[in-house]
């Protein structure tokens, strides 16, 4: 129904793809495949029973036994001595106050994963500590194109993007991708593996993703969720909240002579959103 549109087929930029959820589904399924984290790897045994039927990479096939089928661990994922190591590691990291939350409260080293992890835990740990963490625990093939796919998204989600760069970066993500082929089995590629491909494409057409991703969204959905006292009615308590807040503001403002043009002078620290607003 949107071709129906008049103006659909004139659009540059049909879809607006989100970049912090791209890289968060991505960043979960690259750790959960490395660790082997059960429910969350991609190297399952059925991966390995499709690799056996489609007669490719002999070296990940199930090891038979007499009447028995064993799953050895790959190449590409951390044995258990390595995964205490880089967990330890992780859990030992102290990032400068404000630039990060606290990472070592999300790690479980006994248990061997990672719990609670929001979107920009995500962000940061697959730009700064994940290619550290395993340069020296896997091959260096993999690590070299784990470190390729972490400069991707830190260069993607740089706040001054130049077009020879985007252009660049277009090129470079097909080939990471390919080469992800070479190591992983075909049930790691995932929509998500996909979707990257097109992240320089928006890019080029809509500019930096900082001013396109939820980042300041979930924030904004954070603070008004504080604001609930009532589960059984969360909207009222949002908008009773939200009259208060307001009002504080004009107390404020009248408190130090300021003019009282609330959408012409004043701007909030987080802007509430258009069903909250209160006219003045």
């Amino acid at each position: 129904m949107f071709f129906e549109l008049p103006y659909w087929s004139k659009l540059k930029l049909r879809h607006n793809l989100d970049v912090m959820h791209v890289e968060k589904n991505v960043f979960d399924t690259l750790v959960g495949t490395i660790l082997n984290i059960d429910g969350k790897t991609k190297d399952t045994i059925k991966a390995r029973l499709d690799l056996e039927r489609m007669g490719i990479r002999r070296g990940l096939w199930m090891n038979r036994d007499s009447d028995k089928a064993r799953r050895d661990l790959a190449f590409f994922s951390l044995k258990p001595n390595d995964k205490k190591e880089f967990l330890k590691f992780v859990s030992f990291v102290k990032f400068p106050d404000g630039y990060a939350s606290n990472i070592a409260h999300c790690v479980n080293v006994d248990g061997g994963k990672f719990t609670g992890l929001k979107g920009h835990d995500c962000h940061m740990f697959m730009q700064r500590l994940l290619p550290v963490g395993i340069r020296h625990l896997l091959p260096e093939d993999v690590v070299k194109r784990i470190m390729l796919l972490s400069r991707f998204f830190s260069q993607l989600t740089a706040k001054t993007l130049r077009k020879t760069d985007i252009l660049q970066l277009r090129h470079d993500i097909v080939h990471v991708l390919c080469k992800f082929e070479m190591i992983f089995p075909p049930a790691f590629f995932t929509s998500m593996m996909h979707v990257m491909v097109h992240l320089p494409e928006e890019a080029l057409l809509a500019g930096p993703v900082n001013y396109r991703w939820m980042y300041p969204i979930e924030r904004l959905l954070g603070e008004l969720k504080k604001s609930v006292r009532n589960r059984a009615k969360p909207e009222g308590s949002i908008i009773e909240a939200w009259v208060q807040y307001e009002s504080l503001t004009f107390c404020r403002m009248a408190l130090r002579d300021e003019p009282h043009d609330f959408v012409a002078q004043y701007q909030p620290e987080l802007s509430p959103p258009l069903f909250l607003r209160l006219e003045t």
